[in-house]
């Protein structure tokens, strides 16, 4: 369950115009907080951020698209940035329940390295993500902190993931242990958002595939390259 917090994540002011001291002030009922206003809310906060951008989208869209109302919205989170962090704590960890339970270890190397690569996929379980890193990026000059915020909830888990697979496969032996582990996670990374700006298309099927087997001739010991 999401948790008011007292300051912007940035060390901003909250949203222009502030609170109104009703809103501020709004009390507690006391009843147990329902999981599906907050559902609500958090999937609006997430469509807006994707059509209208964080400078753009406002309180007073979300909670006309969630369908509540803004003391609501206060008494779960305090601003617009604080709930924007909920969003995309919940993206991600919507995705991560989505993946199939798979133990890596018990995988052979190859396999275990597309599988690491396909959970990098921004928009598995979220056809906007690319959309959201665009605009979060967009918003470097204004609000600075909000693009470390993608990092840091989106990003960098995915990222750390990939390369403690790598790791595991250099303690395995299938990986050349003179490796770049962290430009191969660069380079896995970035191939979803250069091939979204190539084409624009859906990710294909096999395309985890494809970018394993691009780079698994430079990271295979003797005799792995063409393991499976």
């Amino acid at each position: 369950m999401a948790k008011a917090r007292t300051t912007r994540s940035d060390g901003r002011a909250g949203e222009r115009g502030g609170r109104s001291g009703a809103e501020q002030a709004a009390p507690a009922s006391g009843r147990p907080r329902d999981p599906a206003i907050e559902e609500a809310i958090i999937q609006a906060t997430r469509k807006r951020l994707a059509t209208d951008g964080y400078a753009s989208m406002t309180i007073g869209d979300i909670v006309a698209d969630a369908g509540v109302t803004r003391p609501t919205l206060y008494r779960r989170w305090a601003n617009k940035y604080d709930l924007v962090i909920d969003a995309l704590d919940y993206g991600l960890r919507k995705q991560r329940e989505a993946y199939p339970p798979l133990d890596m270890d018990q995988l052979a190397p190859r396999e275990a390295l597309v599988e690491a690569v396909r959970r990098l996929d921004p928009r598995y379980h979220n056809e906007r993500a690319m959309a959201l890193h665009g605009n979060f990026m967009a918003e470097v000059e204004r609000v600075p902190g909000l693009l470390e915020q993608l990092r840091e909830h989106a990003v960098r888990p995915r990222c750390e993931e990939l390369l403690m697979t790598l790791v595991s496969l250099q303690r395995r032996g299938a990986v050349r242990e003179d490796v770049d582990l962290d430009m191969i996670v660069t380079l896995c990374f970035g191939s979803y958002f250069a091939d979204y700006l190539r084409t624009g298309r859906d990710v294909p099927a096999d395309f985890a595939e494809r970018v394993v087997a691009a780079v698994w001739p430079t990271l295979a010991v003797d005799g792995e390259s063409h393991s499976a």
